[in-house]
C-alpha cells in the first residue's frame, strides 16, 4: 500500500507541472514530522522557520506541521499518538519524518550508563534500552499505521554529536538505535523508510550546535538534503537542493555547559584506567 501510495503522489506531482492552477492548498502533499527536539530544531534559535522539516516543506512545496517536542522519548511519542489534533494530521498525511530515540538514552540515567562504558565497559544497559526502544517503536508504526496506512514513513538513524572520551559511549547507544531500526525494516518490509542521517551528518563538528547534542543550521540542511535525496528516490519530490527561505540561526551555549560534559569523560576515563589496573 505505502508503494502505491508513492506511485500515485508521484503521478500527482507530475501532473501539476503540466496544469495551470497547480496544487490547490488542500491537493498538496501533506508532510508530517513527529519526534523529539532533533526533529522540533532545537539548535536554532528560529526553529520553526529553519529546521530541517520546514525546509524539506518549503523546497517541494508541501503541507506541513511539526509536532515534535523537545525531550520526548519513544514512550512519550506513543503517548503523544493519543492527541486528537496529532490523530487529524495523521490521517492527512501523506509523507511522514520521524526522528526519535537519542533521549531513550539521555534521559535515563546518564552518568551511570557513561560510568558503566567508559569505567566497566559494561554495555549491558545499552543493550536493555534498545529493546525498549524496539518495543515502542513497533507500537508507534502499528498506532500511525491503525489510523493511516498508506503514508510513507520516514525514520532517520541516530548520529553521534560527541568528540573525545563521551563519542564512544554515545556511539554505543547510536549503534544500538540504529540496529533496532534496521531490525524493524527487515522483519516488516515496506513498512519504513530508513533515511540515514547518521552518515550524513558524520563526525564534522560543524554539522551541531553549541550544546553539542543538536544538529547546527548547516547540519539542519545537511538533514534536510538527505531526507530530499530520499523523497527524490521514491519519486515525491522536487529536486534535493533545499530551498532556504529563511536562514537558520544557531543557538549559543555557554562553554560552561559542554565543559562539564567533557571533564566528566575526562575524570571517567581517568578513573578507567585505575580500575582497570587494580582489576588486573
Amino acid at each position: 500500500m505505502k508503494k502505491s501510495t508513492a506511485l500515485i503522489l508521484s503521478f500527482a506531482m507530475i501532473f501539476s507541472i503540466f496544469t495551470v492552477c497547480g496544487y490547490a492548498e488542500t491537493e498538496k502533499p501533506f508532510y508530517l514530522v513527529l519526534g523529539d527536539s532533533i526533529a522540533y530544531g532545537s539548535g536554532l534559535s528560529n526553529p520553526r522557520e529553519a529546521c530541517y522539516g520546514k525546509i524539506v516543506a518549503d523546497t517541494n512545496g508541501y503541507e506541513y506541521v511539526n509536532h515534535s517536542i523537545p525531550g520526548h522519548t519513544t514512550t512519550n511519542l506513543i503517548n503523544r499518538l493519543n492527541d486528537e489534533t496529532v490523530i487529524s494530521d495523521l490521517k492527512k498525511a501523506d509523507i511522514i519524518s520521524i526522528s526519535i530515540g537519542g533521549n531513550d538514552f539521555l534521559m535515563s540515567n546518564l552518568i551511570g550508563l557513561m560510568f558503566d562504558s567508559i569505567v566497566k565497559n559494561d554495555h549491558s544497559e545499552f543493550d536493555r534500552i534498545a529493546d525498549g526502544f524496539y518495543t515502542n517503536f513497533t507500537k508507534i508504526i502499528d498506532i500511525i499505521n491503525s489510523h493511516n496506512e498508506d503514508a510513507v514513513i520516514l525514520m532517520q538513524t541516530l548520529y553521534n554529536p560527541q568528540s573525545g572520551y563521551l563519542r564512544a559511549p554515545y556511539q554505543q547507544g547510536a549503534d544500538r538505535i540504529n540496529a533496532a531500526i534496521e531490525k524493524y525494516n527487515e522483519e516488516n518490509p515496506g513498512e519504513i523508510v530508513i533515511v540515514d542521517v547518521a552518515s550524513a551528518l558524520g563526525d564534522d563538528m560543524e554539522n551541531y550546535a553549541d550544546d553539542e547534542i543538536h544538529p547546527s543550521t548547516k547540519g539542519n540542511e545537511t538533514i534536510a538534503r538527505v531526507i530530499l535525496e530520499k523523497l527524490n528516490e521514491l519519486g515525491l519530490g522536487s529536486g534535493a537542493a533545499p530551498v532556504i527561505i529563511e536562514k537558520g540561526k544557531d543557538i549559543e551555549i555557554s562553554a560552561v555547559f559542554t565543559s562539564t560534559l567533557r571533564f566528566a569523560g575526562f575524570i571517567f576515563n581517568a578513573i578507567s584506567v585505575i580500575y582497570n589496573l587494580f582489576s588486573c
